[in-house]
């Protein structure tokens, strides 16, 4: 087995991404949602890159506002759960390092802040 290193460049958040992306595709929960709303995977890929890419790296390529295009999903908590659960089980499978440790911490986040505003807006 290969040693695992931190995510330190593009190549290793493109090979993050890819990997949650596969493995969310094919997962019970998740994957209805994802393979429902997803039209264009190269588009969404491309934006997740992004993303992640400013969020572990400072990279500051990402331009956008990620929870407004959530909002109107048919999501409940256990989505996020899911989502935050799957995506910390593909990061501790290919990485270790403080940026894969931040890369866990700051996905749980998004997925509580996510998941209370949603309920919030909802209730509102």
């Amino acid at each position: 087995m290969q040693a695992k290193h931190d995510i330190l460049n593009m190549d290793d958040i493109r090979l993050l991404v890819n990997t949650f992306y596969e493995q969310a595709q094919k997962d019970e929960l998740l994957g209805p949602v994802f393979n429902s709303k997803i039209t264009d995977w190269t588009r969404h890929l491309n934006i997740m890159y992004t993303f992640w890419e400013t969020v572990i790296l400072d990279a500051y390529s990402y331009k956008g506002t990620p929870y407004n295009k959530h909002a109107e999903l048919p999501l409940n908590k256990a989505h996020f759960d899911r989502w935050v659960e799957l995506f910390g089980s593909v990061v501790n499978d290919l990485f270790e390092g403080p940026n894969a440790t931040n890369a866990k911490q700051r996905a749980s986040q998004f997925g509580i802040v996510f998941w209370s505003k949603m309920e919030y807006n909802r209730k509102g």
